[in-house]
């Protein structure tokens, strides 16, 4: 019988997944394409060019220009930038939150636990996309504004989860010795304990940034996330939906650049959960 390594048996299993490799390198050009933007977008994305205003897809602007003659291409490829930003650090802010809060549940357990999930079901109780509206309505629409109310409405997840791997590893062997050493409780959570806990907290993570995508383009659609002139997907779309019947790649190509990289971090996190269980056999 074959002995694995975990590196070995954690790369065995997700290549073979062909739809989270493809999650994942959908997901990689889309980080190499923000990244190297002003590299790689043809236009100033605030460029405006009376001369070619709402130009069909051409040789010159291979996916057309809006209404103020901005090349479109180069306005996706920097909204890609701003939607990847946005996602990255409220899923930071997610993370953090949900691990702290669901760390001390898990571990201290009884009236910490009952205190801290009780406010986690009341938070639950809150449509996410409509607490995050309201809140935004109240704040002035900026990137910022955006990434810190995202990462701060949707931690909740986070928190069961960990509270779910703290409840099971704090009867293992090597907790019960750490405790019998003397080592004091934030060293046993933050040494001990957490590190075994991260793979499902890294899933969660990258199934977050699709999510945090969405909603930011959803708040940017609706005219309450990242303004105008700052290229971002959803306010791409808002001008595609005002000049639908005249210039559909208004509303085409922002769309499909939603389309796929949401599905590309749900296939690729589907795919991590996937070869890190170790109940799958490879």
């Amino acid at each position: 019988m074959k002995t694995w390594s975990l590196g070995a048996l954690f790369w065995y299993k997700f290549k073979r997944n062909h739809l989270a490799m493809g999650g994942g390198i959908v997901v990689c050009t889309l980080c190499i394409s923000a990244l190297f933007a002003p590299i790689i977008a043809p236009y100033d994305p605030g460029f405006i060019n009376v001369d070619a205003v709402l130009s069909p897809p051409s040789w010159a602007h291979p996916l057309g220009t809006d209404q103020l003659g901005r090349d479109v291409l180069s306005r996706v490829i920097w909204g890609g930038r701003i939607s990847l930003l946005v996602g990255f650090v409220a899923v930071g802010i997610t993370i953090c939150i949900g691990m702290t809060l669901g760390a001390l549940a898990g571990y201290y357990g009884r009236a910490v636990d009952s205190v801290l999930m009780r406010f986690v079901d009341i938070m639950l109780c809150f449509p996410t996309f409509f607490l995050i509206l309201a809140v935004i309505a109240l704040l002035e629409p900026s990137i910022w504004n955006i990434m810190i109310v995202i990462g701060l409405t949707s931690w909740m997840g986070v928190a069961r989860l960990v509270r779910a791997e703290f409840l099971s590893l704090k009867q293992r062997e090597f907790v019960v010795a750490a405790r019998a050493a003397g080592a004091r409780d934030l060293r046993i959570i933050f040494r001990h304990i957490l590190p075994n806990a991260l793979a499902p907290v890294f899933v969660s993570a990258i199934l977050g940034i699709g999510a945090a995508i969405l909603t930011e383009s959803a708040l940017s659609f609706l005219g309450i996330g990242v303004q105008p002139p700052t290229p971002s997907w959803g306010n791409i779309l808002t001008a595609g939906k005002d000049n639908i019947e005249i210039a559909y790649w208004l509303s085409l190509y922002p769309g499909l650049a939603i389309l796929l990289t949401v599905l590309g971090y749900n296939l690729l996190g589907e795919g991590l959960r996937d070869a890190l269980d170790p109940r799958i056999e490879p």
